[in-house]
């Protein structure tokens, strides 16, 4: 199993970055209405993500990290609630809805691989 030295090199990490950008772009266009609402709930979710992936690298202890990795997949889930929401108000198309849901659940599929390697690693140091 690698040894990473930074989150930084976590491909979950990564992963979370291409979604952030992705919302960032996103809510540009939305209502003025949603800036307090929608707006802001999917900036603040979307930085989440990585935040909390960065925060729980930097635990140093695996159930730690393991539990700011689950509070990242939570937010993951979130947006995806929220592109739901935004479609349903008709701020974005189902085109963007797409692709939004794609960067989304590969995120998601490479937060729990990394998820289960490290409760593979916990076991194994024990």
């Amino acid at each position: 199993m690698p040894q990473f030295k930074s989150f930084e090199e976590l491909e979950c990490w990564k992963a979370g970055t291409i979604v952030r950008r992705f919302i960032k772009e996103l809510i540009v266009n939305f209502p003025v209405v949603e800036k307090f609402g929608l707006t802001d709930n999917m900036r603040r979710a979307s930085r989440s993500v990585t935040q909390n992936i960065a925060e729980g690298f930097g635990r140093f202890h695996y159930q730690e990290n393991i539990q700011f990795c689950r509070i990242s997949r939570g937010s993951l889930f979130e947006l995806i609630d929220q592109l739901i929401t935004s479609l349903d108000e008709n701020y974005i198309s189902k085109i963007e809805y797409d692709e939004g849901r794609q960067k989304i659940e590969n995120a998601l599929r490479l937060l729990n691989g990394y998820i289960n390697y490290l409760e593979k690693q916990k076991k194994t140091k024990k």
